[in-house]
């Protein structure tokens, strides 16, 4: 597999600095076995994983082929060949209001060495990495992270909030509609056959949404051979009156030792194409007989289960900082999505890094597509206008926040709020549906 990405060089700027200090960044090849098992050792201690089986570091190399995985060296270490840091990165599509998709740049993996925090290694490989994602002409840079007041210092913005979901089934009767279609088992297999089609049909109505890499399915599904609690798993899938499978969800029981009658259900996944999709997956898992629990991650904050339930209280939701955004083209990036209304922006960003700095004019049509250039000295000066900077644009990019609602909070300097809140608005609230 090779790739423009894949094959592109640290960024010199960022590798002349770290040689200066005395290390060295490289890029792994997944060619080099004994580089990328040390590599992905690094990566599973950063996040406080275990030593790797053979079994392990086998489906591991295999799965990660489609990234480009950077580490940091020390020359002087004792294990001079283990990386002090390390980050992946691949290229995907990502959703944007519209129903459109634009190339951006998926971060992950990223992690330092206890022995060498506070020498700037973190900055390095992320900076980098956005350097060349830029000299690509790649417009967006995005990832999931663990510890979140990390990346603004970067330019990103949370931009998709993720909705935890648990459902007491007990309290709750579902109040729904009863669908045509059934809801059969599947082996987890097929699952993962039918999942990747039916999610490329479907994320482009949901802004944040991106392809998902088949190693994450194979994850999700527990059909890699090192693949842990998998047999727990269990699929289901909906297909309508015409035997087409609009739905698809996966999920694992376990029991409730103080009552048998209320078991705990995790809902790991569920997909649907359709609104009846939808529904029939919900009542599924609402009806289960001895199921007192039902605990969903990665929803959305506008779910409509809780509509569809006789007892609102009986869902307790749990929000928090999910998809993480960084514009790096400006005028592509503004360009690619469709707007709440027509109107005139003029947008005044600043940029630690000084990929978006400057005054831009943004100008929406009646089709609600935009149009961006530089602002003209003393041009539209009746314009409505916002002073802010790259995260707080990277993070209202998807409509998920409101210039309001960031004016308030002093993230933002807005000379009519209210303006840009209409034009810069969604009417789909943004999720992601998994982490990366």
């Amino acid at each position: 597999m090779s790739s423009p990405h894949l094959s592109a060089v640290p960024d010199p700027v960022t590798a002349a600095r770290l040689r200066a200090s005395g290390l060295e960044p490289r890029v792994v090849t997944s060619t080099d076995t004994a580089s990328l098992d040390a590599w992905l050792d690094v990566v599973r201690r950063g996040f406080l994983g275990g030593d790797a089986t053979e079994e392990e570091r086998e489906a591991s190399r295999g799965r990660l082929e489609y990234r480009r995985k950077t580490g940091i060296y020390d020359p002087s270490a004792p294990v001079a060949d283990a990386p002090v840091a390390t980050l992946a990165s691949w290229i995907s599509e990502l959703s944007v209001p519209g129903g459109r998709g634009i190339p951006s740049c998926a971060i992950s993996s990223v992690t330092v060495s206890p022995t060498h925090r506070r020498r700037g290694l973190a900055r390095a490989l992320v900076e980098g990495e956005l350097a060349v994602a830029a000299s690509q002409g790649v417009p967006m840079a995005m990832l999931t992270v663990s510890e979140s007041p990390l990346y603004g210092r970067y330019g990103f913005g949370p931009a998709a909030t993720s909705a935890a979901i648990t459902l007491d089934v007990k309290r709750a009767s579902w109040t729904g509609p009863v669908v045509p279609g059934r809801v059969d088992f599947i082996p987890r297999e097929r699952l993962r056959e039918l999942a990747p089609a039916l999610h490329d049909r479907v994320r482009l109505s949901s802004p944040g949404e991106l392809e998902i890499p088949g190693a994450h399915w194979d994850n999700m599904a527990g059909t890699r051979p090192d693949s842990k609690d998998a047999r727990e798993r269990r699929a289901v899938q909906y297909a309508d009156e015409a035997g087409e499978v609009r739905g698809l969800a996966l999920y694992a029981v376990r029991e409730n030792d103080d009552d048998f009658t209320k078991a705990f259900v995790s809902l790991h996944y569920l997909l649907a194409e359709t609104p009846d999709a939808y529904a029939a997956l919900w009542r599924f898992f609402v009806e289960l007989d001895l199921v007192g629990t039902i605990e969903a991650h990665e929803q959305s904050v506008d779910e409509p289960i809780v509509w569809m339930i006789s007892d609102q209280r009986a869902a307790t939701v749990t929000l928090r900082d999910h998809q993480y955004l960084r514009i790096l083209d400006l005028p592509t990036a503004l360009e690619a999505r469709t707007y709440g209304a027509a109107g005139t922006l003029v947008l005044e960003v600043s940029d630690p890094l000084g990929y978006t700095s400057g005054e831009w004019l943004l100008e929406v049509d009646s089709d609600r597509r935009g149009r961006v250039s530089r602002l003209e000295a003393g041009a539209h000066a009746d314009a409505a206008r916002v002073r802010l900077g790259v995260s707080e644009l990277s993070a209202a990019y998807l409509g998920g926040v409101s210039v309001a609602t960031l004016a308030v909070a002093g993230r933002v300097e807005a000379t009519d709020a209210v303006t840009a809140t209409r034009i810069l608005s969604w009417h789909v609230t943004p999720r992601l549906s998994f982490w990366y």
